[in-house]
């Protein structure tokens, strides 16, 4: 693992009434950005990951995914989306993270308790009769995340844009004991 070159950033725990306030939340992330400038020193690195993996993972919060996987600034690429499904846009930040910059190695990762699994598609129709435009994209909602691990993992391996789909690994962390559980890939 590379060594940060660093402090790490001081946590920033917004007050309830700066949260329903909304920008004074981005006031005290700049804030705490400034404090975090004061001792930063430029690493020396360039954005070719030191491990050659790109993880692509859930946006939940609860997903701190370089103390999960003791990650250290500048070991890997991180894409995450909401479920961490694998879609053309990921597809594309995973070809432009192999081809351009060097890595190989491909982690998905999927966790318990995620959103999508309580949404489903009629969401865009929700959203096209609010706004009056259809969205672009799909929801991706799953029921079951094992099977959706499994899905990205096809469309990771039978991507023609992409160059090493030899070493793609699927997971799904537990939210409530922090333990990663393998996904074989469908047969």
């Amino acid at each position: 693992m590379s060594t940060s070159a660093h402090s790490p950033a001081k946590s920033v725990t917004p007050t309830a009434a700066a949260v329903r306030e909304g920008g004074q939340v981005t006031d005290q992330l700049v804030e705490a950005n400034s404090t975090y400038a004061e001792d930063f020193r430029d690493p020396g690195m360039d954005a070719r990951p030191v491990l050659q993996v790109a993880i692509v993972a859930c946006m939940d919060a609860r997903l701190d995914l370089h103390a999960a996987l003791g990650l250290e600034l500048g070991d890997c690429h991180t894409i995450r989306n909401a479920g961490g499904v694998v879609t053309d846009d990921v597809i594309r930040s995973l070809t432009i993270s192999q081809r351009a910059l060097g890595t190989r190695s491909i982690v998905l990762i999927h966790h318990t308790g995620c959103g999508l699994e309580s949404i489903t598609e009629e969401f865009r129709q929700e959203l096209e009769r609010e706004v009056g435009q259809r969205p672009v994209w799909a929801v991706e909602a799953y029921t079951d995340a094992d099977q959706d691990v499994r899905q990205s993992m096809q469309r990771v391996r039978t991507s023609p844009f992409l160059l090493h789909t030899d070493d793609v690994r699927g997971f799904v962390f537990d939210v409530t004991t922090g333990l990663l559980r393998e996904i074989q890939p469908a047969s």
